[in-house]
């Protein structure tokens, strides 16, 4: 069954709301640390911050790494605005950058457009398409995370959402557009996925792995045993985005196993053309299809426009947030509306895929809408955390939030932008995107994405 978002928050204290996301919860935390101690959940209330920037629970502290607009250490030009999915590797004594044992490299997404506001600059070797404004940046923390280092580690590609971390410590970067070369002002042919090395982004290039295919990609996550790569698309009208798996000519062993190329498959759910359809958290679907890609380029047809023959494909609205945890693929839809097209609605799904078993469980739904400044509205990048929970991005209206989430379905507040984009009158503020935590537990790291601002928020972490 659903729950409520009231319903979520009254588990923290009350025995009779138990049953919310009944049977499917202890799914979503398969491989990861033991759960907390009865009694502890979350990290109390929020305390405003006198600077205006986060407000965060007692005992918690952040640090500012980066905002949009101040100029980079590398000299290469301004920090680019949009500040969108992140991931965080361990820094090494060799790298040339000033990493060092106990230092964290992050590598940014920035989300601009053909017309973003600080572009990503380009640099030589490092720009697949001059007129593209979006790209990554990393940056190097030593182990008190302090900057060491900030630059551009790749340029020239275009509206740069998410994407996800590999085995081999590189970062995958998805572009969350169709647009062709002649469109917008590009010369190339955009929505790819590149491959950032954090630690030398010369290593990697600008290379676009057009197997993976073009279509509007917005995260990855890769199987660790099979080399596997998960796709998710979140296309913004019907018919909607599709959930892919790309099986690599190479499976694993560095940066030339996804350039070898593979195959581009996409997901059949039999009698399920859409999963905004399925309402109840625990419903179970065996015998998933996977079904080869007629054209990964979208030459002429927008993949998921294409002819998947006999049984036809599984769409769904609004594909977001994708991880690996135990022995399964995770995924977010942000939402579905039926007055946009969507087979039915809600307020954020989480899906689990099994890939031994070949079964899609819904694992949590979140929702109804009854007040955007509790838990629920429009879950968007997530991460696994080290208390044995999730850390959720809230991507909806009024206050926004970074949620915990408990392997016991207690939902908490971890953090709140304080940073009013709007008016006195009339506040609005900015989305928290690319949620993931230090090597050693120890930090969170955050953007907010209006302002570009990249937090490290560090605290007494249980777990």
């Amino acid at each position: 069954m659903s729950a409520t978002r009231r319903q979520v928050l009254a588990r923290t204290g009350a025995l009779g709301a138990g049953i919310a996301f009944t049977g499917a919860l202890s799914e979503l935390f398969a491989g990861t640390a033991a759960a907390q101690p009865p009694g502890r959940t979350g990290y109390g209330p929020l305390v405003p911050d006198p600077d205006g920037l986060l407000d965060l629970p007692r005992g918690f502290r952040y640090r500012v790494l980066s905002r949009e607009g101040d100029e980079m250490r590398s000299g290469e030009g301004p920090v680019p605005s949009n500040h969108d999915g992140m991931a965080a590797f361990a820094a090494r004594s060799r790298d040339r950058h000033g990493g060092r044992d106990g230092g964290v490299h992050l590598v940014r997404n920035h989300e601009n457009r053909a017309s973003g506001k600080v572009p990503v600059p380009t640099v030589e070797g490092l720009t697949y398409d001059p007129e593209g404004k979006g790209g990554c940046t990393a940056l190097t923390l030593d182990s008190r995370n302090h900057v060491q280092g900030e630059r551009v580690a790749i340029a020239g590609t275009a509206v740069n959402c998410a994407g996800g971390p590999t085995p081999w410590d590189t970062w995958l970067t998805c572009e969350e557009t169709e647009d062709k070369a002649g469109t917008n002002g590009y010369t190339k042919d955009h929505g790819f996925i590149f491959e950032v090395d954090p630690a030398d982004p010369h290593r990697t290039g600008a290379v676009p792995l057009t197997a993976m295919g073009r279509f509007q990609h917005e995260a990855v996550a890769v199987d660790p045993r099979r080399g596997v790569v998960y796709e998710t698309e979140d296309a913004f009208e019907r018919p909607f985005g599709l959930f892919y798996r790309f099986l690599p000519e190479k499976p694993l062993g560095g940066t030339g196993s996804l350039r070898a190329g593979g195959r581009l498959q996409a997901m059949r759910v039999p009698g399920v053309p859409d999963l905004s359809s399925i309402q109840d958290t625990g419903a179970c679907f065996d015998g998933v299809e996977w079904v080869d890609v007629p054209d990964p380029l979208a030459a002429g047809t927008p993949i998921r426009h294409q002819d998947f023959g006999r049984g036809g494909i599984t769409h769904a609205q609004k594909l977001e947030g994708c991880y690996w945890g135990g022995r399964s693929v995770y995924f977010v839809s942000s939402f579905a509306r039926s007055a946009e097209g969507s087979a039915g609605d809600h307020y954020g799904q989480i899906w689990r895929y099994d890939p031994e078993r070949r079964r899609l469980t819904l694992v949590i739904v979140f929702g109804p809408d009854t007040d955007v400044r509790l838990p629920g509205e429009s879950p968007d990048n997530i991460c696994l955390a080290p208390s044995g929970g999730l850390m959720v991005c809230e991507d909806g209206n009024g206050a926004q939030h970074v949620y915990g989430v408990t392997r016991r379905g207690e939902v908490y507040a971890m953090a709140r932008g304080a940073q009013n984009i709007g008016t006195p009158d009339e506040p609005e503020w900015g989305e928290f995107a690319g949620v993931t935590f230090s090597p050693d537990g120890a930090t969170m790291y955050v953007n907010c994405y209006t302002p570009g601002t990249t937090f490290a928020v560090t605290g007494p972490w249980r777990g």
